[in-house]
């Protein structure tokens, strides 16, 4: 099978072309096309930070959000923060621990939101889809609701992808959303973890964080044949920030903790 020869992109997971004599998928086309620059990324995102004087971290306690609220604090030291966890109701217990612990040791305000997201996550179960775009947005907008409420302009996030050539993105209301990891490969991320006590659960598929990703990635990869996260596992190999044997490796099909499948399962109300 045609894989590209710039990410891990397959003819299941994209459509391939022969540039130049070789495979190149349509997303690696459209990038190299408009290559972002990394140096122009980090200085805007330096010239940003220099404003933030408030903000509210989203805070999953996973690993990405654990370097993201280091670098806000230690880092780009932001006068008043608050670290605010969704918890969809799916969040492993070691990642809730995880994240009171970390917030303690930065000396940063912990929130956690309580929220029920089986509608989302029983719907992609019963349709074999994936779940995380819908939780994703469904977080951020809960975010930005508390950040008005707090009257907080900025939300600063794990995400390692900018927004095409740009480090933040303006929501409605005037909220600002800051992807702070823009462009840093996963490398330097486990570096910053190292210094942390962060400790990393046992989880099936690339989470740190979330019960449902592993049995949502099984369930879909059975009627499809391939992971949904193959494309942003792409992508991270894309813009270089991870490398390729690694990528493969998360892009399988993942082993699940019988434990955490009947967990989910019956949270869920649905049969396996």
């Amino acid at each position: 099978m045609p894989t590209c020869s710039v990410c891990i992109n397959n003819e299941k997971t994209s459509k391939i072309k022969i540039v130049n004599g070789k495979p190149i998928c349509k997303e690696c086309i459209v990038y190299l096309s408009h290559k972002p620059d990394k140096s122009k990324i980090q200085v805007e995102l330096e010239e940003l930070m220099k404003d933030v004087d408030k903000a509210i971290v989203a805070f999953s306690g996973g690993k990405d959000s654990t370097v993201a609220l280091y670098l806000a604090k230690e880092v780009y030291k932001v006068p008043e923060l608050e670290a605010v966890m969704i918890d969809h109701g799916f969040m492993a217990g070691k990642a809730i621990e995880n994240a009171k612990r970390i917030a303690e040791y930065l000396n940063v305000q912990f929130t956690i939101l309580r929220y029920d997201y089986s509608d989302i996550f029983r719907e992609a179960f019963l349709k074999a889809q994936s779940p995380c775009r819908r939780c994703s947005k469904r977080t951020m907008e809960k975010l930005r609701k508390y950040a008005l409420k707090k009257g907080v302009k900025y939300i600063i996030t794990g995400h390692e992808l900018p927004f095409g050539h740009h480090p933040y993105r303006l929501m409605s209301g005037g909220v600002v959303q800051i992807r702070l990891l823009s462009l840093m490969s996963e490398s330097e991320r486990f570096e910053i973890l190292k210094k942390l006590p962060f400790e990393f659960p046992k989880l099936a598929g690339y989470t740190t964080n979330c019960l449902i990703l592993g049995p949502a990635l099984e369930r879909y990869y059975e009627k499809h044949g391939f992971s949904f996260e193959y494309r942003r596992i792409a992508a991270l190999v894309r813009y270089g920030l991870l490398d390729r044997e690694k990528a493969l490796e998360k892009v399988k099909k993942p082993e699940i903790p019988e434990e955490i499948k009947r967990k989910v399962y019956e949270r869920l109300g649905i049969s396996e």
